[in-house]
This record gives C-alpha cells, structure tokens and sequence, in this order.
C-alpha cells in the first residue's frame, strides 16, 4: 500500500529527483518522512490540516504546515515534474509503445482557482485535462489543465504539440506512434496534426460530424480496442482520493499531485514493489 513505502523506497526512488537546499537551516524531520506523509495525503485525500503527522515523525514535535510547506516549494520549482520525467526516462525501455492511448476526463472543482468553470453535462465547476498512456495503461503524459465548459478539442493543437514536447524530454520518441482516441477527438484538424508528426490516428468516427461515409479515414477496430486499457488508468488514478475531487485552486499544484501519483504508478508497474 502506498502510504506504507519504506525508507529505502522513498529514498532511492523518490527523493534524489526532488530539489534540496544546501544553504540555510536545515529541517528537523528527515524529507523522507515529508515525502510520506505527503503520499499519505494524496492517497487518502484528506485536508492538509488533518494530516496525522505525529504518525510518521513520532519523535519530533511538527505541524502539517512543515509538511504543505515542503509540497508547495517542490510543486512551485517544478520538481513533481522533474522527477515524474527522470523516471519515465528512466523505465521508458519497460514501457509498451506499441500503441499509445488520448483520453481526456473532467475532475469536479470545488473551490474554483485557475482552469475551472462550470459543466453542464457535469452539473458542476470542473478542470478538464487530456492524459496519454501506453498500451498498458501507464500513464505517460497530462496536458495542462482545461476549463471545464471546453470540450476535449479546445485548443488541441496546443495541448496536444505541448504533450509531444513533455514526452520527448524523457527521450521518448513520438513519432511512428499508433494512437487511439474516442470519437470527441474526431476532426479534420487533430487528424492533420497527428499527420504531421508522422503519428497514426486511429480515431472513431463521431457521427454528429457530417462526412461522406465512403471517404471516411479508415478505422482499426482491433487496434482500437486497445483504448480501453485507458480505463485501467482511470481506476488507478483514482485510487489517489485526494484526485477524485479538486480542491487545489492553483494549477501547477494540481499537477503535482498528477505527477508523485504518475511516479507511484509506473514504479509500482515496473518493479511489482506493492
């Protein structure tokens, strides 16, 4: 279980890729145990405030906000997506890029912040964000948040080249990909981009689009039932409650979280430590 990762877990798989400061005064509790309480957090989804810190510094007298306070300084510095890099740099020859899955999900925000608006579908304030996973479900890359009252295409030209750009960091190489996505992404536009970045689309068709049928692109049903491996993302990812629902009002903290559940999940895959 997560929330119970040893000291030699933390310490080899997480922390060298997290930013530390050599100057100043250093902090009483070693970052290993800040790193789980914090996984603590994110698994359970709990508030910050209710966070049992006594539990895993049971020697030292601190307060949850040590703990918020470490987070916010690694989620400002962009450490979270440093480290989910390295480490997808790091395991990219154990991933399966035999097909590559786009999906897009809708997270109800509750107390508003940057990228939420209101959902009519949803009957409520939501963040959109387009994710990518491999052909196992594990996740590869996650576009920036979305206002909620946008479909999956808002702006796709964007997001999606920001995404490729994400993913070759860590060495990963995007063309030649077989890509499959529902059909909310079929359109003349996303269908060109993916040309263009020598990615093979294998899109459904959407039939609110009005398309000569006999010129219709060509769809791989049996490719396309790779898909649904996306699913198995989606039930991972919310295994990590405090995901379920958005109560970040910040963006870049939003994805944070994204990002130590990314690394958790793909340790957890490559290395069967859970």
């Amino acid at each position: 279980m997560y929330v119970k990762l040893s000291k030699k877990f933390i310490t080899k798989n997480l922390l060298p890729h997290l930013s530390q400061s050599h100057l100043g005064r250093k902090t009483k509790v070693p970052l290993w145990r800040i790193i789980k309480a914090i996984i603590y957090r994110l698994k359970t989804g709990c508030q910050w405030r209710e966070l049992p810190v006594s539990f895993f510094c049971s020697n030292i007298l601190i307060s949850w906000n040590t703990v918020y306070y470490h987070f916010r300084k690694w989620s400002k510095d962009k450490s979270w997506k440093q480290m989910w890099t390295k480490l997808l740099s790091l395991h990219k020859t154990t991933l399966d890029m035999s097909s590559v899955q786009l999906d897009g999900s809708h997270t109800p925000a509750k107390r508003g912040g940057e990228a939420v608006a209101y959902q009519h579908r949803k009957k409520s304030k939501t963040t959109n964000a387009l994710f990518l996973t491999d052909k196992k479900g594990i996740p590869l890359v996650m576009s920036e948040p979305i206002e909620g009252n946008h479909h999956d295409l808002f702006q796709i030209e964007f997001f999606f080249l920001k995404m490729l750009t994400d993913l070759e960091q860590s060495q990963i190489k995007t063309n030649g990909l077989f890509l499959n996505a529902d059909a909310g992404f079929d359109s003349e536009e996303f269908r060109k981009i993916c040309f263009n970045k020598d990615i093979i689309a294998n899109i459904d068709f959407n039939k609110r689009n009005s398309k000569d049928i006999d010129n219709q692109p060509l769809l791989d049903d049996l490719l396309y039932q790779e898909r649904f491996s996306v699913e198995r993302t989606n039930a991972w990812i919310d295994a990590f409650k405090a995901l379920l629902v958005r109560f970040e009002t910040k963006s870049q903290t939003w994805m944070s979280l994204h990002h130590l559940a990314f690394s958790l999940i793909l340790i957890r895959n490559q290395t069967n430590h859970f």
